[in-house]
């Protein structure tokens, strides 16, 4: 017996592939010792964390939250999907490319100072 994936429900698929993605980024950051692949690896992660986000908010057989001639204002709550979880994921995404392009110009100026991208070169920065 194979494991087929039509077996199971979109979310669910979606959720699993989140919480692996999330594992990925984590054993990035464990493991790594390069601060660009570190970087990378916590992006993993922030992207991970918005698919588990948007996994909770799918509902099937539902639409978007527009509410108009298709969907009257009356069947809105029975027809119509959560539209916090895709705003939060919106919010998340603005942000984690932020904190990304922050975190690249910090390794710019480390870079620049040591000549270096292993983390473990760095150790004025250790306790």
């Amino acid at each position: 017996m194979g494991l087929y994936l039509n077996q199971y429900p979109l979310a669910s698929i979606v959720l699993i592939t989140g919480f692996m993605m999330i594992l990925i980024g984590l054993w990035g950051m464990l493991t790594k010792t390069n601060i660009i692949k570190i970087i990378i690896s916590i992006t993993v992660v922030e992207t991970g964390v918005n698919v588990i986000l948007v996994s909770i908010g799918y509902i099937q057989g539902r639409t978007a939250p527009i509410l108009d001639t298709a969907v009257l204002q009356i069947d809105a709550l029975s027809r119509v999907v959560d539209p916090i979880p895709s705003a939060l994921v919106l919010t998340s995404i603005v942000i984690g490319l932020g904190t990304t392009a922050l975190m690249l110009s910090y390794v710019i100026k480390m870079y620049r100072v040591r000549q270096s991208l292993n983390i473990e070169d760095f150790g004025v920065l250790k306790w």
